[in-house]
C-alpha cells in the first residue's frame, strides 16, 4: 500500500497536475482573504471557508481524474490486478495521495490565520474546525471522484462527470427550494453536503455531520473497489 501511495503522491509532481492545484487553491484562498478580511479589516473567516467550497467543486475532480482511469487507459492497471496488494489497499493508497494533496491546499488557512493574528484575534478554533470540515468534505468528494475515475478510461470523461455530480450535490439546496413536497424537500436537504458544511464553517463540529461525510467516503470507496474487483475477474 505504502508503495502505490508513494508512486500517486509522487505522479502529482511530476506533472502539472499537483502543482496546479495547489497555485489554484492558493490563489483563491488568498484572493478571498484579501477582499472579507484584509481589506475590509474583519477578522472573521466565515465569507472565506464558504467561497472556498465553490472552489474545492472545481479542484477535486482535477485531483482524481487519473487515478484510476489512466491506469485503464495505458494498461498499467493489469499489473496492480495481478499483484498481490488486495482491492482496498490499492483503492486506499490512491484515496489517501489525493487527500494528501487535499491537506496541502488546507495549509493555506494556517498561514493566512498567522497573517490575520498581526493585528486581530482570529479565532482559532474556527479555523481548525474549517480545515476539519474541508478535510471531511473534500474526502467525500474525493471517494465520488475516485469512484468516477474507476468507470472510464478517459481523464476528461472522468473529470466531467465528478464535476457534474459535484455541481449536482452543490445546487441541492436551490432545487430543494422549488419542490413543493416537504417530505422531499426535506430529503434533499438532508442529504445537502453545503448545508452541513456551513456548520463547520461557524466552526461548528457535528459528530453527525462528520459521520455523514465519513459514511459518503467509505460507500463510494467501497463501491469503487467492486467495480476493480469485477475487473480482476473478468
Amino acid at each position: 500500500m505504502s508503495a502505490i501511495f508513494k508512486r500517486e503522491f509522487q505522479s502529482y509532481f511530476t506533472s502539472p497536475v499537483g502543482y496546479s492545484v495547489l497555485a489554484a487553491y492558493m490563489f483563491f484562498s488568498g484572493l478571498f482573504f484579501y477582499v472579507y478580511c484584509l481589506y475590509p479589516g474583519i477578522s472573521s473567516m466565515y465569507a472565506v471557508f464558504q467561497n472556498m467550497f465553490t472552489v474545492v467543486l472545481f479542484l477535486i475532480p482535477i485531483i482524481t481524474m487519473r487515478l484510476f482511469s489512466e491506469d485503464k487507459k495505458q494498461k498499467t492497471d493489469q499489473i496492480l490486478l495481478t499483484s498481490p496488494i488486495g482491492i482496498p489497499s490499492i483503492v486506499s493508497a490512491k484515496f489517501f495521495s489525493a487527500l494528501s494533496i487535499l491537506a496541502l491546499c488546507l495549509c493555506s488557512y494556517i498561514v493566512e490565520g498567522v497573517a490575520l493574528s498581526f493585528y486581530a484575534h482570529p479565532d482559532w478554533s474556527v479555523i481548525i474546525g474549517n480545515i476539519f470540515g474541508m478535510a471531511v468534505l473534500g474526502s467525500a468528494f474525493i471517494a465520488i471522484g475516485i469512484f468516477v475515475s474507476s468507470l472510464t478510461e478517459s481523464v476528461i470523461v472522468a473529470a466531467v462527470i465528478s464535476f457534474a455530480v459535484n455541481m449536482l450535490i452543490s445546487f441541492l439546496d436551490a432545487i430543494a427550494s422549488t419542490i413543493s413536497w416537504d417530505f422531499l424537500e426535506g430529503i434533499i436537504n438532508v442529504i445537502s453536503f453545503q448545508q452541513k458544511y456551513a456548520n463547520f464553517a461557524l466552526g461548528l463540529i457535528s459528530f453527525a455531520d462528520v459521520i455523514y461525510f465519513a459514511s459518503i467516503t467509505v460507500f463510494f470507496l467501497f463501491l469503487t473497489g467492486r467495480v476493480i474487483e469485477k475487473r480482476r475477474w473478468d
